[in-house]
């Protein structure tokens, strides 16, 4: 028992430095707060939510622009409301089309 507690210590003695140096990396490394690995995550984030930036940024100039030409433009305002709300003037009728698939015709029989 005291042989193998000598060979301990003694191996202790000899690979200190190393032995603290592998558990501060590892420390440092993995299980701090502020370990690499969450800086790694967060760098992630933040490239993802720099693209989600951009893509709002995008969105809101399309929008603006828009909202420019609404302002400008009563035709604008009139085109909306046909295309969007299907609304009309007094003196037309709509058609709306439907997307409804059709049944596939194949050698006198149909497909739905």
């Amino acid at each position: 028992m005291n042989n193998k507690l000598g060979r301990l210590i003694s191996f202790l003695e000899h690979y200190k430095y190393l032995i603290v140096i592998v558990l501060g990396v590892l420390i440092v490394g993995f299980l701090d707060e502020n370990s690499l690995m969450r800086d790694v995550q967060y760098q992630l984030q933040i490239s993802d939510l720099k693209k989600q930036i951009q893509e709002y940024k995008e969105r809101n100039d399309a929008d603006i622009k828009r909202l420019r030409e609404l302002k400008r433009n009563p035709k604008a305002i009139e085109k909306i409301a046909r295309e969007r709300y299907f609304m009309k003037a007094d003196d037309e009728d709509i058609y709306v089309l439907s997307d409804d698939e059709r049944p596939i015709q194949t050698n006198d029989e149909t497909i739905n």
